[in-house]
């Protein structure tokens, strides 16, 4: 790819932005923050909710 393209690319899509409603910019940007993981999973996968599952199963266990 040349940077011709490139930068006929990143202008077709800062023009496309541009020419949103700012108030729909908002919502995909407000849709975007709540459909995201939750960060401890970002960084350590699943193992924070594993742990999580079993401390409380075994609590559950536990008072019965």
């Amino acid at each position: 790819m040349k940077s011709d393209d490139y930068v006929k690319y990143l202008t077709e899509q800062f023009v496309h932005y541009m020419n949103q409603p700012k108030d729909f910019r908002k919502q995909v940007r407000a849709e975007k923050k709540q459909s995201k993981a939750p960060v401890r999973n970002e960084l350590f996968g699943l193992l924070p909710d594993a742990i999580s599952h079993t401390f409380n199963y075994l609590l559950r266990r536990k008072s019965k």
